[in-house]
């Protein structure tokens, strides 16, 4: 089943990591040191939920680029009973924001959400309400059974005892050096003496490690005391509008996920404001009419089938997707098979289309780690910053990175994804769990912005269509598009791009699509197995063993049978 795969595939490639095993847990996040925080927790007998908070408060150290406390985020959660449910975390609008706030860029391009200046990208401007703490701390509350310090004590160690930086942090310093170094505070640990960061500098975080030592003494009242007006003072300094009210007042929203068949396996992602959970079940109503398993992998049919589904999806994306407190995003009608039907009836196998919305428009950068017990839970996470290094400035004095959030909204009034007071985070992120006969059969999900929900969906495909190990699955090459460009990881062959041309794509071939993905696939005898993929430093640890039998004791020589 592994391998047959091959036999059809149009692309083949080759792993570069191996999967880890284990039957009481697994830990799969994008960074070693996270995943090995979150095993600690099941070591130490607590469970997904512990472990999965653990490794996220380490995250925030030794993957600031990615995640932060002054984050947002999707977290779906499988509970030992077999329920899910879905808790938003996602940032929102401060109160004094305005759907007028910025002026965009390219006002005739509606692709391209960036403003004048960079000014909803980089700085305070572009900072929302955020809501990883509160998540974080509630879920730990509710579904966790360690206390917040022991959860926390990883972080704080490497924190104020420093980790050595990978070459994936430094590449990601790099890139975001240019702002960064506007800012005293996040340029003396990411561009220190003005100098690019090299793999195995020490970075060290004594601020940040005060910070998280008050949150494991106070919890979640450390927002609404002098970390919350320190985190609104320092925005405001940047130039922001995040108040202490709006940091204090923001709520987590519980919410029920959205279901859809495909196959022989059940898909279980997020509702709006996740665009992630509509545009899935749509693109696989649409798919389910091929048979993509004698397609092969990767092959020009395969592709442009993807690409042309993608394309529908962000078209119906542009139109109707937002906070569904503020915009009625139609669920219903995109994610039947009915709408699938309909415009899966004009694709063409022979050629590529430019494609518009088919439903009436609405006016009005990232981690990911996947978790799972013995007993039956399973955390699949999304987590993020937005963009790499959030808005690029440290809050003074606290070492926390703010996000970014305001850049993923339209600054053109009357959008579906236009400002408003409150409004929350439209996002792709796309922590998916798939069931096969009620029970987990995977848990998958990843970083990459616009890109994710469709990368998820291509690794969902890897293992039921195509019947590709775990490992491959993560690893395979990946295809996006939005409708402009469709891009290529390298190792789709040069007979498959011109292929595509010929069709009337436009190829950009691209080093990566998306970021590293973190799977868990349960297998029927109770074996858990975890893989992470190249484009990260994702690491998979299992445990196993478990404690001594019952009446087991050590007797020393002078006494007992021999």
């Amino acid at each position: 089943m592994t391998q047959d795969w091959t036999a059809r595939a149009g692309t083949r490639f080759t792993t570069e990591k191996r999967p880890a095993t284990g039957t009481k847990g697994m830990v799969v996040t994008n960074h070693p040191l996270a995943s090995a925080a979150g095993a600690e927790m099941l070591a130490a007998g607590g469970n997904a939920v512990d472990a999965a908070i653990a490794a996220l408060f380490t995250l925030t150290v030794v993957e600031p680029m990615m995640v932060g406390l002054l984050g947002g985020g999707t977290a779906h959660l499988r509970l030992a009973d077999g329920t899910h449910t879905i808790i938003d975390g996602m940032a929102s609008c401060a109160a004094a924001s305005r759907p007028d706030m910025f002026a965009p860029a390219q006002p005739d391009n509606p692709r391209n959400l960036e403003s004048v200046g960079r000014t909803n990208t980089v700085g305070g401007l572009s900072v929302a309400v955020p809501g990883n703490l509160k998540a974080w701390c509630e879920m730990l509350a509710r579904f966790g059974s360690v206390p917040l310090a022991d959860v926390m004590a990883p972080a704080i160690r490497h924190a104020e005892r420093g980790y050595r930086a990978t070459p994936y942090l430094v590449e990601c310093a790099k890139e975001a050096a240019p702002d960064m170094v506007k800012d005293p505070a996040i340029a003396a640990l990411y561009v220190p003496d003005g100098m690019a960061l090299k793999p195995g500098h020490r970075v060290v975080q004594s601020d940040y490690a005060d910070t998280l030592k008050t949150i494991a003494k106070e919890g979640i009242a450390a927002l609404d005391g002098a970390l919350g007006q320190a985190a609104a003072d320092g925005i405001a300094r940047a130039g922001g509008i995040v108040t202490a009210d709006d940091i204090r007042g923001y709520r987590t929203i519980e919410r029920a996920p959205l279901r859809g068949p495909y196959r022989d396996v059940e898909i279980v992602l997020p509702p709006p404001p996740a665009s992630s959970g509509v545009h899935v079940l749509q693109m696989l109503n649409m798919l389910s009419g091929w048979d993509l398993r004698a397609m092969g992998f990767g092959t020009a049919d395969t592709v442009h089938l993807v690409a042309e589904c993608l394309k529908i999806a962000f078209a119906d994306r542009a139109a109707a997707s937002g906070d569904p407190a503020f915009v009625q995003v139609p669920v219903e009608k995109l994610t039947s098979p009915a709408y699938a039907a309909e415009r899966r009836a004009l694709i063409d196998m022979a050629r590529a289309q430019a494609w518009g919305p088919g439903v009436a428009p609405e006016s009005p950068n990232t981690t990911h780690l996947t978790v799972a017990d013995g007993e039956g839970r399973v955390c699949c996470f999304t987590q993020t910053i937005n963009s790499t290094f959030g808005a690029r400035f440290i809050v003074h004095g606290t070492g926390m990175i703010p996000n970014n959030y305001l850049a993923t909204f339209d600054p053109r009034p009357g959008k579906a994804l236009s400002i408003a007071p409150g409004k929350r985070v439209t996002t792709s992120m796309a922590p998916m769990i798939v069931l096969r006969g009620g029970k987990p059969a995977y848990a998958l999900g990843m970083p990459g912005g616009l890109r994710i929900f469709g990368s998820v969906m291509q690794g969902m495909l890897n293992l039921v269509d195509h019947g590709m190990a775990l490992q491959e699955a993560v690893e395979a090459p990946r295809l996006w598009t939005q409708g402009d460009a469709l891009e290529l990881e390298p190792a789709f062959g040069e007979a498959v791009r011109a292929d595509l041309a010929a069709r009337g794509h436009d190829i950009a071939r691209m080093p990566h699509v998306g970021g590293g993905m973190c799977a868990i696939r349960f297998h029927d005898d109770g074996v858990l197995e975890g893989a992470a993929c190249w484009r990260a430093d994702g690491t998979a640890i299992g445990v196993g063993g478990g404690l001594a039998r019952e009446g087991v004791r050590f007797w020393p020589d002078a006494a007992g049978p021999r």
